[in-house]
Order: C-alpha cells, then sequence, then structure tokens
C-alpha cells in the first residue's frame, strides 16, 4: 500500500517536535544548563506547525488499511489541538513550579500528548482510537505531580492516574462488547449495523461503556471527580493543558461515534440526561468556590454538558456546533488560564481576593480576563454566545425543548460566579498585599486571546461553516 506522507503534515511536525525536545534532554550530568532560553524555539516551531495543519485543511484519504483517515473534521482538530500546543507552551515557558534542569522533559510530555490527541482526530477504527487514548493520556500522568514540593501536586496525579485508568478499564470493556456483539472494529463498517436495544443490546451496553472513557476526559458528571482536584493540586501552566487539550480528543471521537453509527433514542436519551445533570452539578458546585482554578473546574463540568447538547442532536448542525463550541472553549479557557498565569509569578493558587483591585494593577489584563468570563457565560458580543446559540438551536430543531430550558437555567445561575470574577477585578480594592508585577508581554498575548473570542463573536460563519462541510460529508 502506498503512503501518502502529505496526509499527516501536521503529526510529522509535531514529532519533529518531540525530537527536538527529546535529544535536547541528553546533556550530560553536570553540564551547564541554560534553562528557560535553551527552549526559545519551542514556540516559533510551534507556531510552525499551526501553520502546517492550517496548510493541510484540505487533505483527505485513508492511511493504515483505513484505521485512519484524513478529513475535514480531523484537520480541524489537529489544527485546534496546534493552536492549543502553541499557547500553552508559550505560557509554560516561565512556569515557576517547573525547575530548568527539567523544562525540556516537561514540554517533551506536553508535545507527546498533542501528538496522541492528533491521531485521535483521524482515528477511525475502535482499537486505534483506544491506543491513540493512551498515548495522548500517558504524558499527562507524568507532569500532573510537578509542582516542586506541593503535596497536594501528589494528590492531583495519583487521582488522575486512578480514574483515569478506570475509565480505561471501561472503555476496554465495552469495546470488548462491541467486538462480541458486531464482530467488527472499523467506524465505518460499524455504522452499517444496528444500534437499538431490541436488536443488539450487547451493542448498546457496549457504546456506552466506550464512551464513559472520553466521557472522564470530558469530565462529565458524574465521571468529574478528578477534574477540580486535579486542577487545585497541579501547577498553573498544566491546570492551563488539562482543562483544554484532552476535551478536544474525547470531542472529536464522540463527534465520529454519533454521526457514524447513528445511535437510536436509548443512547441519546443517556446523552441527555448526562448533558443536563453535568450543567446543572457543575453550575451549582463553582457557586461556593473561592479558588479561581476550582471555579473553572467545574465550569468545565457545566461546559461539558453543554458540549453533549450537540451530539444530543444528532444532526449536521448539532455536531458541527459541539466542535465549534470546543474550539471556542479551548479559548475560552486557555485565556483566563494566561492572566492565571501571569499574576501568579510564584505558581501560587490565586484566590477571588487575589483578584481585588486588579484593574489599577494591570488594567489590560484584567480586560483580558473579563472577556474570558463574559465568553464563559455566554455574553454577547463574544464568541461564547454564539457558541450556545449553535448549540441551543441545533436541539431546537430537533424538539429537545425541555434540555433548552434546563441550560437556559443553567447559564443564568453560572452568570453570579463568572461576574463575580469581575466584581472582584474592578469593584474591590486591594487589601494592599504585596504582590509581584505579572509578566512582561502578558497583557500582549493575552490581548490576542481576548480579542480571538471577540472577532469569533461577531463573525463565526466562517469556522462553523468549515465544520458543517466536515460533519456532512461524514454523515453522507
Amino acid at each position: 500500500m502506498k503512503f501518502d506522507f502529505t496526509l499527516i503534515l501536521p503529526e510529522l511536525v509535531q514529532l519533529l517536535i518531540i525530537l527536538g525536545l527529546f535529544f535536547q534532554t541528553l546533556k550530560k550530568p553536570g553540564t551547564e544548563n541554560k534553562g528557560v532560553f535553551s527552549l526559545g524555539w519551542l514556540p516559533w516551531a510551534a507556531a510552525a506547525g499551526i501553520a502546517v495543519a492550517c496548510f493541510s485543511i484540505r487533505q483527505s484519504g485513508f492511511l493504515c488499511w483505513g484505521a485512519y483517515q484524513v478529513d475535514g473534521l480531523s484537520q480541524f482538530f489537529k489544527m485546534a489541538v496546534a493552536l492549543g500546543f502553541a499557547i500553552t507552551s508559550l505560557n509554560a515557558m516561565s512556569a515557576p513550579m517547573v525547575k530548568d534542569d527539567k523544562r525540556a522533559d516537561y514540554f517533551l510530555f506536553f508535545a507527546l500528548s498533542s501528538f496522541g490527541l492528533m491521531l485521535m482526530a483521524s482515528s477511525v477504527e475502535l482499537i486505534t482510537i483506544y491506543l491513540s487514548l493512551e498515548i495522548a493520556s500517558y504524558s499527562l500522568y507524568a507532569v500532573i505531580p510537578v509542582r516542586g514540593e506541593d503535596p497536594r501536586a501528589a494528590e492531583a496525579g495519583i487521582k488522575y492516574i486512578l480514574f483515569g485508568a478506570a475509565a480505561t478499564a471501561v472503555a476496554l470493556f465495552g469495546l470488548s462488547y462491541i467486538l462480541a456483539s458486531q464482530h467488527i472494529t472499523y467506524l465505518y463498517l460499524l455504522a452499517a449495523k444496528s444500534w437499538a436495544w431490541a436488536d443488539s443490546p450487547l451493542a448498546v451496553t457496549g457504546i456506552t461503556l466506550f464512551m464513559i472513557g472520553f466521557f472522564f476526559k470530558l469530565a462529565l458528571f458524574p465521571f468529574h471527580f478528578w477534574c477540580p482536584d486535579v486542577y487545585d493540586g497541579t501547577n498553573n501552566e498544566t491546570a492551563a493543558y488539562a482543562a483544554t487539550l484532552p476535551k478536544l480528543g474525547a470531542v472529536v471521537i464522540l463527534i465520529r461515534l454519533v454521526a457514524l453509527l447513528k445511535p437510536e433514542i436509548e443512547v441519546i436519551t443517556i446523552l441527555a440526561v448526562l448533558s443536563a445533570a453535568s450543567m446543572t452539578f457543575g453550575n451549582l458546585a463553582a457557586l461556593i468556590q473561592t479558588d479561581v482554578k476550582r471555579i473553572l473546574g467545574y465550569s468545565s463540568v457545566a461546559h461539558a454538558g453543554y458540549v453533549l447538547v450537540g451530539l444530543v442532536a444528532a444532526s449536521p448542525a448539532g455536531l458541527s456546533a459541539a466542535g465549534f463550541y470546543s474550539l471556542i472553549y479551548l479559548l475560552m479557557n486557555l485565556t483566563c488560564f494566561w492572566v492565571i498565569c501571569s499574576l501568579s509569578t510564584d505558581g501560587r493558587n490565586l484566590m477571588l481576593d487575589d483578584l481585588n483591585g486588579l484593574y489599577k494593577r494591570a488594567p489590560y489584563l484584567a480586560f483580558v480576563l473579563a472577556v474570558g468570563a463574559f465568553a464563559l457565560v455566554g455574553l454577547p458580543p463574544t464568541a461564547g454566545f454564539m457558541g450556545k446559540f449553535f448549540l441551543l438551536t441545533a436541539a431546537w430543531n430537533r424538539g429537545y425543548n425541555w434540555l433548552i430550558i434546563i441550560a437556559a437555567l443553567n447559564t443564568a445561575i453560572s452568570i453570579y460566579y463568572y461576574l463575580n470574577i469581575v466584581r472582584h477585578v474592578y469593584t474591590q480594592e486591594s487589601e494592599g498585599m504585596q504582590q509581584e508585577a505579572p509578566r512582561s508581554g502578558s497583557a500582549i498575548w493575552g490581548g490576542l486571546l481576548a480579542a480571538s473570542l471577540l472577532v469569533l463573536g461577531v463573525i463565526p460563519q466562517s469556522v462553523l461553516r468549515w465544520m458543517e462541510e466536515a460533519t456532512r460529508q461524514m454523515m453522507r
């Protein structure tokens, strides 16, 4: 079989980055370490990865005997992964809780995880999907506990590993059920099978269990228990990665499963109930938090429920809205974490009171954080508003009126804790606590992230049209 390397250009660039970081870790003990400065090439290489992913956006074809498909959907998510990797790499260049002599290893694990997520985007065979999931997960198991001597980091690492192992075991158990009942693992062949409970209860059980493995990555209720504690315990820069990029891999796999398998009412009903429960629990739990990262942790549980609204619609409009919202969620969370990392120059967790008077100390970062919070609420003219609008419209057109009402009520609840962040920034006065100045240049990059949320809120059509075309091609 002829292997066309032009189909995997984004993956090849990511592999080159991995090799570069790997060779940088190979230094003799006792030799001089140049720390951050020796890694100055990484953001530029990551930016080149974004350019290559955008250049490859129209590529299509099959590799590895049909187990690996390059199409519009996969290229969209590879571009999103490349973008997220570039932003998180730039954000972590001066991570205070990572030792200089371990910094190359730290970024190596990020790059390996991103590579696994790119593989997930193109995987259309169940075992290949599982292997890609493991590549993306094992690297994070190594970096979650990296936070100096802080005991919370060890707790976060243990919880992430244990919950991840349990979710993987459940997913494998579901895969065995699918293989036993349908006898194949290729998604496009499974699409011709019946997924109704009356025809094959074993297959319905299997696909539900297999999805649970990705519900864990998405931090969907009730598979979210690791999420707030991991965000709280790991360092800020690692939390920025763990809160965003792994969710892209989960969303693209769930979109493929829903689009190709066209599950019957039993599976869709399960997704709808989990969506409503996740939105409600996440928002209610976030109301009582005072640690900014824990607020974002429970917020991610709620946003996982919003993403599932598009999957419940199970239409080209719904699936494209879910993909669009996953990109918006990436940008919204990275915007907020950028401000957190810029302010926490000593690596500590930020409490709400630490944001008091931020508009005086760092007015540009205060504005960036406000835009991120408004987008997470879903207020116009931010991209968060358009993302929720597309999701709810798709669900409305499919008759899920009750789910729309629950989503609207939860959005109203979320206004309290998101705008509470803005209240501390703009209306509360600092009590005089001495804080170091934010990182130099942080306002510029944070401003670009905030601008992207505003631009996509005003002109979202190009990105949404791109996703709609990809999902329609997949559902033919």
